[in-house]
């Protein structure tokens, strides 16, 4: 069956952004509390299962004030167009310097009250302009209740033509119109934001610099089940590794030590893994610091490079005061730190905490897990972040204009899949095989960004264009990836 193309109303948008209705397309009639708000989405695969689909979204304008300024978001518990959420008498914003809102923004928390901002009709809408200008919008998704597959959409696409120019007159024929040109001089790209930091990460660190990284790994007693996959996955993480990328080896167990300093000699590195054995205790702050003193003042330290640590553990840390401080004295300093919660005897909240933010937390269930983690560490910070639309897609060499994206969305049935291993461009979506689901009860992060370049001449001047995005989701459960709505 092919897929019908699923129309965004006003009142329908509000829902995608959440529920999509999707969460209707997902749950089965009946079977959820949002399908009141899912008329359009009927005869769906789903026969059992929910699946509550709720999103919050930051977007940002950069104009005339030379400044970022806050359009819309969701929640924003004031509506000043910053996110912002009030829990238990304290108000936590976008803005606050360590971001702590993330940490309040779940499927507990949110809800699918959505307001684009006073008189706006649309998610987007651009009007006035300038050569330069540029926005940016990011959405979280939460899958509240069970794995989904998850597509993005967008539709109420219009554009309007402002001052006609001269140029611009000669080209038109007889009683034409001008119907604008904004969508056609406006430059997109869509990706996975896999540390939902607002910016699309590229290949060898957010500025493409050096990459240094050290793997921080728990060699205590409890390991001792454990240890050769820790070897064979923090190993094939090496093999991803390509000069002048450097990595360096940190075990603690009674402390800790350095075992391999920051190198391109990955076998060198390899061979200090090689010779882990699991005994002792669990002194975690030792080996974060120890780290932390390598890429920072280690003989092969570079200044300016991309410094991120990998700390893996099983078990809580000694003494988890010290840790917490070393993990905080890390990144203060710059440093990236991803952690690794493996098995039932891990702290799961408080690996979490000690991460640059939620996403570069990782939990493994069991050692036979670790390798796949791994590379999905690598894939963020060793080859980049994922362009879903864009330069970087598979498809295009050069940048996708608004209108050739709207284009591609439409040819797509109004909507193109995503991939919750955050690997997956547009242009892979008919492979359902190799689609992902996504994960139940954590955020996933998918942002926009759009702009005009400044050699644009005055062809856009008063030009309008306004476009609606949202979110359809289906549970995995008896489905395969492949819509097959009708």
């Amino acid at each position: 069956m092919t897929a019908e193309k699923i129309e965004l109303t006003r009142r329908k948008v509000l829902a995608s952004l959440g529920a999509i209705g999707a969460a209707g397309a997902g749950a089965g009639l009946g079977t959820s509390a949002y399908l009141n708000d899912t008329e359009s989405f009927e005869e769906n695969t789903i026969t059992a299962g929910t699946l509550d689909l709720k999103v919050d979204w930051q977007q940002s304008y950069y104009g005339a004030s030379e400044s970022w300024e806050f359009v819309n978001a969701h929640p924003d518990h004031d509506e000043d167009g910053e996110q912002s959420i009030e829990v238990d008498d304290a108000v936590h914003r976008y803005s606050d310097d360590e971001r702590n809102i993330v940490d309040h923004l779940t499927c507990g928390n949110l809800d699918h009250n959505y307001n684009f901002g006073e008189d706006q009709e649309h998610l987007v809408e651009l009007g006035d302009v300038k050569p330069g200008d540029e926005g940016e919008i990011t959405f979280s998704l939460h899958l509240c209740d069970n794995p989904g597959y998850v597509w993005l959409m967008a539709d109420n696409f219009s554009q309007t033509g402002g001052v006609t120019t001269e140029p611009e007159e000669e080209e038109l024929e007889g009683d034409e119109e001008d119907d604008g040109e904004l969508a056609e001089n406006t430059f997109v790209e869509l990706w996975y934001d896999e540390d939902c930091d607002n910016q699309l990460d590229r290949e060898g660190g957010e500025q493409g610099q050096e990459l240094e990284v050290a793997l921080v790994s728990d060699v205590s007693g409890s390991m001792d089940d454990s240890i050769d996959d820790l070897k064979t996955a923090a190993k094939s993480f090496l093999d991803e590794l390509a000069s002048p990328d450097e990595a360096a080896a940190v075990s603690f167990a009674n402390g800790s030590t350095l075992d391999q300093e920051l190198t391109t000699d990955y076998d060198a590195v390899k061979d200090a893994i090689d010779d882990y054995s699991a005994s002792g205790s669990t002194d975690m702050d030792d080996g974060i610091t120890t780290a932390t003193d390598e890429l920072l003042d280690g003989t092969n330290a570079t200044d300016g490079a991309n410094k991120v640590m990998i700390v893996l553990s099983d078990g809580e840390p000694s003494d988890e005061g010290d840790a917490e401080d070393a993990a905080d004295d890390a990144k203060d300093e710059g440093i990236r730190i991803f952690t690794i919660a493996l098995g039932d005897g891990a702290d799961e909240e408080f690996m979490e905490g000690i991460a640059s933010n939620p996403d570069d937390a990782y939990t493994a269930a069991d050692s036979e897990n670790l390798e796949e983690i791994y590379n999905q560490i690598a894939s963020v910070v060793i080859t980049g972040e994922q362009v879903i639309l864009g330069v970087g897609d598979g498809e295009h060499d050069d940048p996708v204009t608004l209108a050739e994206a709207m284009d591609i969305i439409d040819r797509n049935e109004g909507m193109i899949p995503l991939d919750g291993d955050g690997d997956m461009p547009y242009g892979a979506g008919d492979t359902h095989e190799d689609r992902d689901c996504f994960e139940a009860r954590s955020g996933h992060c998918i942002g926009m960004r759009w702009w005009v370049p400044t050699d644009v001449g005055n062809e856009i001047q008063g030009d309008t264009v306004e476009f609606d995005l949202g979110f359809y989701a289906e549970q995995c459960r008896h489905n395969d990836g492949a819509r097959t709505n009708a």
